[in-house]
């Protein structure tokens, strides 16, 4: 059982994500995803109805050299996810059932910041709207996650 003071396996992988400490006893035995961590996805604020955080453009090009339209997918189901679990609370979970995304203009070089929006926190569904913007505050694409609500299985033994 993980509290929120002892370390778990994946406290230097969270700290190094900017997790912030009061959600280590969350994440902290299952920490952010091997996706994530290679994606270099660092949170600067996280809430179930604003999460933000940054990720390099390089590392997550397409062959034309501009950042992958997939990519910009992975930010904003992370950010939808993330804050549709903290949504959820103890003994629930989120489980993403759609998402789209538009992408507007392209950017080569930099980082990207997604800013994920609540739009509706309900009992079973939570969805999310995520702009990412480049460094001058462009909007590169807009995107839109729904995620369902569900109880977690009962333990068993």
């Amino acid at each position: 059982m993980m509290d929120n003071f002892t370390p778990g396996p994946f406290a230097a992988e969270l700290a190094a994500a900017g997790i912030p400490d009061h959600l280590h006893g969350w994440l902290g035995g299952f920490g952010i995803g091997a996706l994530v961590v290679k994606m270099g996805i660092k949170f600067v604020e996280m809430g179930p109805a604003r999460t933000v955080a940054t990720m390099p453009v390089e590392g997550n090009t397409q062959v034309a050299g501009i950042l992958h339209g997939g990519a910009h997918a992975v930010l904003a189901e992370t950010l939808g996810s993330f804050s549709a679990g903290m949504h959820a609370g103890p003994g629930r979970h989120a489980v993403g059932i759609e998402i789209n995304a538009t992408h507007h203009r392209s950017i080569s070089a930099g980082a990207v910041t997604g800013t994920c929006t609540a739009i509706h926190l309900g009992r079973t569904l939570a969805t999310h709207e995520i702009i990412v913007t480049d460094e001058q505050g462009r909007r590169l694409s807009t995107a839109r996650i729904t995620n369902m609500i569900r109880d977690n299985a009962p333990r068993e033994g």
